[in-house]
């Protein structure tokens, strides 16, 4: 039986579980919930996952979701 394990990685480096599976360029909010696009408010918080890892030891399996800031510029566009 293999444990698997999913965190999300912010960029302090701060973890976070998940249950969640998610795809690069993902964007969720805070908890890395996944948001549906275009977003209702430019006025969140909100990160697209940059990096996938995942590392795998014996009976287990951690994924680390690596996060990054989404920008304000950046964040109006995804508004639309």
């Amino acid at each position: 039986m293999i444990d698997t394990t999913r965190l999300l990685v912010y960029p302090d480096g701060a973890t976070q579980e998940t249950q969640n599976p998610l795809p690069i360029n993902q964007i969720v909010d805070l908890n890395g919930r996944p948001l549906r696009l275009p977003l209702p408010t430019h006025r969140e918080i909100v990160y697209r996952v940059q990096k996938i890892r995942k590392i795998e030891n014996r009976g287990e399996e951690i994924t680390n979701y690596y996060l990054e800031l989404v920008g304000g510029i950046e964040l109006l566009s995804l508004c639309e």
